[in-house]
């Protein structure tokens, strides 16, 4: 019997394992790094140890400071969640000869799956169908480009290590395929410590179908049915569902047995995940095996009634599996979204920056998985999904309409997230109506710019918090006044233009406005006013608005979407000088992966220049004109913040 697990992870599957623990009365040991001294998943758990600095390689994916701290704690088991060490055979091994329990497959599983070609190989053999593609011990681009063009345009260059959407480009240009190639192994080395790539033809607008699978040590493996993975942007996935919309009974009987007979190639014991595509025709192919609990589990739970981390620790306890394959029945439907730190309408960069206010959605049906805490940071060294909001419904038209609530009453104010753009996904039409693929969002969904939001309503939200928390003095007003009911003046600073919010109270009211912006006039009624929050009758319609307020920016949630203010003095500081022109900055905190350039090299507009990473993703930058490389500012391992100058280019005019 396990008394004890150390979890090797953090943030929301670090909560959520803890909250089965508690469940099952087994006592929980948290890890941190310096940036998480103060996460939720230390405050739940029974204990916490400190493994080492913010960076994941000093700390999450230092193996030895983990076993050390599991023995430190007298844990029996080590629980690895997912991402970070919870795929690498490595440790699986290292936490077994260290006398301790894995929770999670054997190492020699691990390590037949790890790898995508060895995977293929061995799915190969008990006949489940793969997708053309190549994944040799050449690794040459000479070799590569050969077996590209035997497979055909248009082909994936993927990692054969890892997963996530890691070390994966698409090429339909054979002319692009040497970029690929090199981007991708760079990647690869920098995710997962091996360059090793592979080719693979690429589907066109395939569905993403997974089956959850579990097996014992006494040979019984079962699957759960499936999970809907087609809704990705970066080849990450967005939104997940069960059942899916395009499987048959006799279909989902079909790839389920395949998905077990995958398993049984490596004798697999624990959760794991067999991925597939499904094209059009019907046909599906064997894509990989993630060897690990995945992030969208919860769909699966919701459907089946079963925890999936209850049923892990039983396995590695040494039971036997509770339920048949017959037993195991479905019902209802459930859908998932991951609520990222990112901005949508910029390539999905992620941000990031301080959590003001976060409040779970609450409703029927509705499930929140997060490790959030109201002023956590959101900083660069981790992933940026900050939680997962789940509904349930009898059937998919309820669960989405569920999901739909949950996420328009979702809380985060503070920095830039996807939640705009997760409900337009879901009120697409063709995401109604079930017609789903991998290549929707850039169908559907290319060019996106989020909504404005109620910008009047939040103007004179944010400007009726300001007069009662901090009434203008002559000093802020830049004038003397000894008229209190003299119109007070508030200036915000929203999508590069300043507005002016003029605000005289009624007589012998302390709550009642007159406003005015440009030539529009409001009656402004404040019927409560706190720290997170305010309700105010606007012309007669009574709303209450989650709201922010710091000493530069107010921010506002209105039914339209979030709205983000500066607010600007009256009497403005003075303004540093602006830079001159041809330098290049960095448009989020990272780290820099690679320099492309040297200092008095030639270069042409949209040539690539720097590499940089943050949050596991890698974003190039490139000049937008031609000239020439007068200065590089950073070094490859670099640290850079946002907006830091990164190189300087003088323009070929001067």
């Amino acid at each position: 019997m396990i008394t004890s697990i150390l979890i090797a992870n953090r943030g929301e599957i670090a909560c959520r394992i803890v909250r089965t623990c508690r469940r099952l009365g087994i006592r929980t040991v948290a890890v941190y790094s310096d940036a998480d001294a103060n996460a939720r998943h230390v405050l739940l758990a029974d204990e916490a140890l400190h493994i080492g600095p913010a960076p994941a390689s000093e700390s999450y994916l230092a193996m030895d400071k983990i076993i050390a701290a599991a023995h430190r704690a007298a844990a029996d088991a080590i629980h690895p969640g997912f991402g970070f060490l919870s795929e690498n055979a490595e440790f699986a091994q290292a936490v077994l000869d260290a006398g301790l329990i894995f929770i999670g497959p054997s190492p020699a599983a691990m390590a037949a799956m790890g790898n995508k070609q060895a995977a293929k190989e061995a799915v190969t053999a008990v006949g489940v169908p793969i997708i053309p593609g190549y994944g040799g011990a050449d690794q040459s681009d000479g070799r590569l480009r050969q077996e590209a063009a035997r497979i055909g345009y248009p082909l994936l260059v993927k990692a054969a290590a890892g997963g996530g959407g890691k070390g994966m480009r698409a090429v339909t240009d054979p002319a692009h395929l040497d970029d690929a190639l090199a981007s991708a192994r760079r990647e690869a080395q920098q995710a997962f410590g091996s360059d090793e790539l592979l080719l693979e033809k690429l589907l066109v607008q395939p569905r993403h179908i997974e089956f959850q699978v579990i097996g014992d040590r006494h040979g019984r493996i079962l699957h759960l049915g499936e999970r809907e993975c087609s809704i990705q942007r970066r080849h990450q996935k967005v939104i997940e569902e069960t059942p899916s919309p395009a499987l048959t009974p006799e279909l989902r009987a079909k790839m389920g047995a395949t998905a077990v007979a995958a398993a049984q190639a490596v004798q697999y014991t624990n959760a794991g995940t067999v991925e597939m595509l499904l094209d059009a025709d019907g046909n599906f192919y064997f894509l990989e095996m993630n060897t690990r609990l995945q992030v969208e589990h919860p769909v699966t739970e919701l459907v089946t009634g079963l925890d999936l981390v209850e049923w892990q620790i039983k396995v590695a306890e040494g039971r036997p599996l509770p339920l048949t394959q017959e037993q195991i029945s479905l019902r209802g439907h459930a859908i998932e979204a991951r609520v990222y730190a990112e901005n949508p309408a910029n390539d999905f960069l992620p941000v990031t920056g301080d959590i003001l206010l976060w409040r779970e959605p609450t409703g029927e049906g509705v499930r929140v998985d997060s490790g959030l805490l109201p002023q956590d940071t959101v900083s660069i060294h981790y992933d940026p999904m900050l939680a997962k909001v789940i509904a349930y419904g009898e059937d998919r038209a309820t669960a989405v309409r569920r999901l739909l609530r949950a996420l328009e009453t979702t809380t985060l104010l503070g920095l830039t997230t996807n939640l705009p753009f997760l409900q337009d996904i879901l009120r697409h039409p063709a995401f109604q109506s079930g017609a789903l693929h991998t290549g929707f969002i850039a169908q559907h969904l290319s060019g996106w710019q989020p909504p404005t939001g109620d910008v009047a309503l939040a103007l004179l939200a944010a400007t009726a918090v300001q007069y009662i928390r901090q009434p203008q003095s002559a000093s802020s007003t830049g004038f003397w006044r000894n008229n209190p009911n003299a119109p007070q003046r508030f200036r915000y600073a929203i999508n590069g233009e300043v507005v002016e919010v003029q605000l005289t109270p009624e007589p012998r009211q302390t709550s009642r406005f007159q406003a005015s912006m440009g030539a529009e006039a409001y009656s402004v009624q404040l019927a409560a006013c706190g720290e997170e929050r305010v309700t105010l009758t606007v012309n007669g319609r009574r709303q209450t608005l989650p709201l922010i307020l710091t000493p530069g920016y107010a921010w506002v949630q209105t039914p339209g979407g979030v709205v983000d203010l500066e607010i600007v003095p009256l009497l403005p500081r003075p303004r540093p000088s602006a830079e001159a022109g041809g330098s290049l900055r960095a448009p989020m905190p990272g780290s820099v992966l690679a320099v492309l350039v040297q200092v008095g090299d030639r270069v042409t507009e949209g040539q690539p220049l720097m590499k940089l990473e943050a949050m596991k993703m890698e974003h190039t930058i490139r000049t937008a004109a031609d000239g020439v490389v007068e200065a590089i500012y950073f070094q490859p391992g670099d640290t850079v913040e946002a907006e830091a100058q990164l190189l300087k280019i003088k323009n070929d005019g001067g």
